[in-house]
């Protein structure tokens, strides 16, 4: 077993195709030194017929679940969908029932938050990956990037109040339904890793500043947020940092180029890049990591002793 992370959450995202049962899963997790998981959106619930108990025996902590949890197989409520942003009604109320029963399962294992993808803007094709397509091939400043770049944006920014205002009625729907059942669960919405997807930075904050008073915050990816970054969405870590007391939780990883879920520090070999989120790291009530299956146990370990070392020199200077 490895060090004792602490306060530090793990994600099943690094080893849920890797097995079936559940508690095999977290087993595998605690061996990196986890006493906190984050329950992921492909947990089934099957899986949880072995993780319950070991959540009822305290053998493992909670930190947050990612909706919509657990594991719905209808893609209109995947992860990639309009979700809380539906504008048909029957798909929206169903889309806020899936949040109130993430919200259940939190409350009962003793989660402080919810991960939620809340919507997108819609486009006939992925628009997004012809981007990724183009930015690898010719560059984010070859002129197809920069055409069909303004023209994702204009979309983006024609609909994006309409879509912001059907995410907000829905998360207050939500709020009411968990509050009424005494649940103290919050929901964070979480920066995403396609261009038109949401929230940016600048709507989740106006998403908290029209609920002030309702449990509703920044779940902040940071490897999502420097993908957007890259490909020109907004101006992450300057924007982040000045919503520091928006966040409710992060997911740590780190982004090569446009591929995430890398370790901080370790797979990009860049020793101060990723020290611009640290303060946010070290301020964030929920801290996961959110790693792919390709990190390895001894990775893992060195990222995080760089990671809490930087953090531990900051609280000295």
């Amino acid at each position: 077993m490895l060090t004792s992370k602490g306060e530090y959450s793990f994600s099943t995202c690094w080893n849920i195709k890797r097995h079936s049962s559940g508690a095999e899963m977290i087993a595998e997790i605690q061996e990196l030194g986890f006493q906190q998981v984050e329950l992921n959106y492909n947990v089934t619930t099957e899986m949880l017929k072995t993780i319950g108990p070991m959540i009822e025996r305290g053998m493992i902590g909670i930190s947050s679940v990612h909706n919509t949890f657990p594991h719905t197989p209808d893609p209109d409520y995947g992860t990639d969908s309009v979700l809380l942003g539906f504008d048909d009604e029957v798909k929206r109320q169903k889309a806020i029932d899936l949040l109130v029963g993430s919200a259940e399962y939190a409350h009962r294992y003793g989660a402080k938050a919810v991960v939620v993808h809340p919507g997108e803007i819609p486009f006939a094709n992925n628009i997004d990956e012809t981007l990724k397509g183009i930015y690898h091939e010719q560059g984010k400043d070859s002129p197809a990037y920069q055409q069909l770049w303004s023209e994702m944006i204009e979309r983006r920014e024609s609909l994006s109040e309409h879509y912001l205002e059907r995410i907000q009625h829905s998360l207050e729907e939500v709020c009411d339904r968990v509050l009424s059942k005494g649940y103290n669960v919050a929901f964070g919405i979480e920066t995403r890793s396609r261009c038109y997807q949401m929230p940016t930075l600048a709507e989740a904050k106006k998403v908290r500043e029209r609920m002030k008073g309702a449990p509703v915050y920044l779940w902040y990816d940071i490897g999502h947020g420097m993908m957007m970054d890259r490909m020109g969405l907004y101006q992450n870590a300057e924007e982040a940092n000045a919503m520091k007391d928006d966040i409710i939780g992060v997911h740590i990883h780190e982004t090569l180029g446009l591929s995430d879920h890398w370790c901080p520090y370790i797979h990009s070999k860049d020793m101060t890049f990723f020290d611009r989120f640290l303060d946010i790291i070290d301020a964030a009530p929920v801290k996961v990591y959110e790693l792919k299956a390709a990190c390895q146990p001894e990775e893992i370990e060195a990222s995080h002793q760089l990671l809490i070392s930087k953090i531990q020199e900051r609280h000295h200077k």
